[in-house]
């Protein structure tokens, strides 16, 4: 009886701990690698909306030495963490897009980043705007992407 006792309880002990853990910090991760390559790897679904809110100043703008200029969108703040996108532009057209900063901090956000963000970059060059499609299952991180996309955009004065 005391061993069935002893038993439930870690089983108990063990569930709310599990269920206590924080599976998210919403601490963006800023990375100027592989998120705009174009190549995809498997990810992850995820739902909901971005809040439309976005925090930083104006975007920025950098000339390269090709005659090519970059510009960076304002950091768009996502339920899941923030989205900040750079683009290249030469001869007036968008050559890559790529996010900067995005929420990266966990598995599940690593897995659909790791999905959408090629996806996403391929279709800005595409578009030659913020009129694009987005990621089924990455609803949260495509609405942050065409946010901070619009503002570059704008600084490039495209669109």
């Amino acid at each position: 009886m005391r061993r069935n006792l002893v038993a439930v309880l870690g089983t108990l002990s063990s569930l709310v701990l599990l269920l206590l853990y924080p599976t998210s910090h919403n601490a963006p991760v800023s990375t100027g690698s592989a998120a705009g390559s174009g190549a995809s790897s498997g990810g992850a679904a995820s739902a909901g909306a971005a809040s439309g809110a976005s925090t930083a100043s104006t975007a920025t703008s950098g000339t390269g030495s090709t005659g090519t200029k970059t510009y960076t969108g304002t950091e768009a703040q996502t339920q899941w963490g923030i989205v900040q996108v750079r683009i290249t532009v030469k001869g007036g057209k968008v050559t890559t897009s790529a996010a900067v900063q995005y929420p990266n901090d966990n598995g599940h956000s690593q897995g659909i980043n790791s999905y959408a963000l090629p996806i996403l970059a391929q279709q800005v060059v595409k578009a030659q705007s913020a009129s694009i499609d987005g990621v089924s299952g990455a609803t949260v991180t495509s609405n942050g992407y065409k946010e901070s996309l619009q503002a570059a955009l704008d600084a490039a004065h495209l669109n």
